[in-house]
């Protein structure tokens, strides 16, 4: 085998780091075997990622959803959720989109089927940007806390209605796995896979549609991108404006002018593509800096 066949086949650093998150934050394979949910103690516990709290192997809670019942349960403000979501902000930014999302890793895979591309016009997909801060301040948080309904108990609406990680990670894991569910399952459920496979056919066309204009999650963390501890850095006397790293962009960042742009996900491929070296990632502390080697990943 040549070592450039070596290399073409070799998973990227970005991949495992994506795998391995899936792998740890649904490693309870019991679960998709019986059908049955984890029930332990970190259950209770908010990964960073949209994760369903209902696939049978997650063994951590999701924070959109721990969030949403937060507010429509009890109404008082959800500290332990929103400070989780704030320190992974603050450290990471959106490299827990890029490097940690299991939905992130499914969109990325389906990108990778041999079809025509399609590049949204920047007309139509600036506005449609600010679609998951919409989703975000909407369906997230302000319905939850402030509908009221004869329970008293607002459902978690994103979840409910909206949210492709949990029909792909939780509902058709449990219908597929139990009979008695598949014979309740109706309208709703319908509605979930039309969301789902919709955003599905849209990633083999676009790179990462729903983190692009959907994901509150993601919305969430891009508040955090231009001073989390987690920096892209563009050396701008080593730039030969050669276009390479814009090219390369999952989430179309204009890398020379903005690097560091809310809608960056710190997946490094720029700085896979950047011939001259110009194009560096790692964590800062004030004015400290400390760059990412290619040993050290994205």
């Amino acid at each position: 085998m040549s070592r450039v066949h070596r290399h073409r086949i070799r998973p990227s650093r970005q991949r495992i780091f994506q795998l391995a998150a899936a792998a740890l934050f649904n490693g309870y394979a019991a679960g998709f075997r019986k059908g049955k949910l984890f029930t332990g103690g970190t259950k209770a516990v908010c990964v960073p990622v949209l994760n369903c709290y209902s696939c049978p192997g997650a063994l951590g809670a999701c924070p959109i959803g721990a969030l949403q019942t937060a507010l429509g349960a009890s109404h008082h403000f959800p500290f332990y959720v929103l400070g989780l979501l704030a320190l992974f902000g603050v450290v990471l930014g959106r490299a827990v989109c890029g490097l940690l999302c299991p939905f992130g890793l499914v969109q990325d895979l389906l990108h990778k089927i041999p079809v025509p591309k399609l590049r949204v016009p920047h007309r139509l997909d600036r506005p449609a940007r600010y679609l998951k801060y919409a989703v975000l301040l909407c369906l997230v948080i302000l319905l939850p806390a402030f509908l009221t309904t004869d329970t008293g108990i607002v459902p978690p609406l994103f979840c409910k209605y909206l949210c492709p990680a949990g029909t792909l990670g939780g509902g058709i894991p449990l219908l597929l796995s139990d009979p008695a569910l598949r014979k309740v399952a109706g309208a709703l459920f319908c509605w979930k896979v039309l969301v789902l496979v919709v955003i599905l056919a849209a990633s083999a066309v676009i790179h990462r549609p729903f983190c692009k204009y959907l994901c509150p999650l993601g919305a969430f963390y891009a508040l955090f991108n231009r001073f989390s501890f987690f920096q892209m850095r563009l050396n701008q006397s080593k730039c030969v404006g050669c276009g390479k790293c814009e090219a390369s962009c999952p989430m179309q960042v204009a890398v020379t002018k903005d690097i560091n742009s809310p809608e960056c996900i710190r997946c490094g491929l720029c700085k896979s593509v950047c011939p001259t070296g110009a194009v560096s990632s790692g964590f800062s502390c004030g004015t400290a800096f400390r760059p990412v080697s290619e040993e050290d990943g994205p």
